[in-house]
């Protein structure tokens, strides 16, 4: 291999998308900021690349072969955990919050979640690799304002003002378990089952009458749970 030129990143592309990953590598190499040691197209390859050439940081597809579910982000976890002194940027077309959590579920230390989209402005996507390179983290600023969205709609919930208990006997009422049902699998009391009950009824303001509102609590539950459920 030949020599690096001091202070430019090393960095591993992962994109499945032939165009796209080669595209993506002659943005970074025209930089002169950036020499990219390998550019694969798949998580597999990804994973071998970062052991055999211990880059700086990784730059991955969110999707990839063989599922196009979540690969970039099991790789993600996987690289931090096998060479924790490797930063991973997450490229995605999504805002969706959920891709998000999952990738910073256990930490946010050398990670960095952005779109695809951004990938025209080159000094932002630069910037980003050598945060995570660093230690560092970066969201892109669409998906923190879905994060704060979805956070904003969490706390404005009725669901929010249900005790841990009370979520516990609605998440057993879901799955259309009766009164004696909740008992049973909670191990409590009819009289205690029974005041939960009317408790969750009143905060999530179901008038009388116990079929509608059992059926009206379910789908509240169901439309609105918690993130962490």
């Amino acid at each position: 291999m030949a020599d690096i030129p001091a202070g430019r990143l090393r960095v591993v592309i992962a994109e499945d998308n032939y165009l796209v990953r080669e595209g993506t590598r002659r943005l970074l190499e025209d930089s002169g900021d950036v020499d990219v040691l390998a550019a694969v197209g798949n998580a597999d390859e990804l994973r071998d690349a970062v052991r055999r050439l211990s880059p700086d940081a990784v730059l991955t597809d969110i999707r990839m072969p063989p599922g196009h579910h979540m690969e970039g982000i099991e790789a993600a976890h996987a690289i931090q955990a096998d060479h924790p002194g490797v930063g991973v940027a997450v490229l995605s077309q999504h805002t969706d919050e959920s891709y998000a959590f999952a990738l910073l579920r256990n930490g946010t230390a050398g990670l960095a979640y952005l779109l695809k989209d951004r990938l025209g402005d080159l000094e932002d996507l630069i910037r980003a690799l050598r945060e995570v390179s660093r230690g560092g983290s970066v969201i892109d600023p669409m998906v923190v304002d879905a994060l704060v969205a979805r956070r904003t709609r969490a706390a404005s919930s009725p669901l929010a003002a249900l005790t841990a208990r009370e979520l516990d006997v609605l998440r057993e009422m879901a799955q259309g378990k009766t009164n004696a049902g909740v008992e049973r699998a909670l191990n409590l009391s009819a009289s205690t089952v029974e005041k939960h009950v009317n408790s969750i009824f009143g905060k999530l303001g179901l008038a009388d009458g116990p079929v509608h509102r059992r059926v009206a609590a379910v789908l509240a539950f169901l439309r609105e749970r918690p993130a962490d459920d």
